[in-house]
């Protein structure tokens, strides 16, 4: 198995691995495998596959819709959801956005980073940026969509066995026409992350993590009645 060049220049100059030393790979679909590294040049390497170290499972879709803030702070949020498993990220732009430009291949790249430094099987699909008003008219209304939004008061998030999706603002939160069409939208759903006012990227992470807490605390209950 040929490894790409930055793969290479990866393992050779910043893990400071060998010829014959072992490395674990995963392409999303075949789970985990521990492999021998037969070649490491600069710029190209050969590994081969061994042995399978754990079998790929499919992850419980979870959707992050957020606006795209400052580069450094966007590329936190791409990061810190793949820790916390989501399967799909979507940028949107709001008429608050100050960010316009994106790197999606980037994004890419932090994610796949993100994925191997967490241990992770899958790396999670990077979507094209779209308006929030042409996102909320090609959404599956199956699908709830749960809007994180300052002092409304709601519940907090909780996974839905039809898909689930955490929608954050940018920066200064939702416009007043943005709020008044969410609300008209059946399929969206305010949710709370508690008293505080919080920044997007924080809000992002601690949405996520509520979403991710819930679904455990299920499986718990579930595993104690079984």
């Amino acid at each position: 198995m040929a490894l790409e060049p930055e793969q290479a220049h990866y393992l050779g100059n910043v893990m400071r691995q060998a010829v014959g030393d072992f490395v674990c790979l995963f392409n999303g679909l075949h789970g985990e495998w521990r492999c021998r590294i037969e070649i490491l040049r600069k710029d190209r390497g050969i590994v081969v596959p061994e042995r399978q170290t754990r079998q790929q499972v499919a992850d419980a879709p979870l959707t992050l819709v957020f606006a795209p803030l400052k580069r450094d702070t966007t590329n936190l949020v791409i990061e810190k959801a793949t820790e916390l498993g989501v399967t799909r990220i979507q940028p949107v732009f709001t008429e608050r956005s100050n960010t316009l430009r994106l790197n999606l291949d980037r994004f890419s790249a932090i994610a796949r980073e993100a994925s191997e430094q967490c241990e992770r099987l899958s790396v999670p699909e990077i979507c094209p940026a779209m308006p929030l008003y042409t996102l909320l008219e090609a959404w599956n209304p199956v699908e709830k969509l749960h809007a994180a939004i300052e002092r409304s008061g709601a519940h907090s998030p909780a996974p839905s066995s039809n898909g689930t999706a955490l929608l954050v603002g940018p920066e200064g939160g939702f416009s007043p026409t943005e709020l008044d069409v969410m609300r008209r939208t059946p399929f969206v759903e305010a949710v709370g992350l508690g008293p505080r006012i919080l920044r997007a990227e924080t809000a992002c992470i601690v949405g996520l993590a509520l979403l991710q807490a819930a679904k455990w605390d299920n499986r718990g209950a579930a595993a104690a009645i079984s």
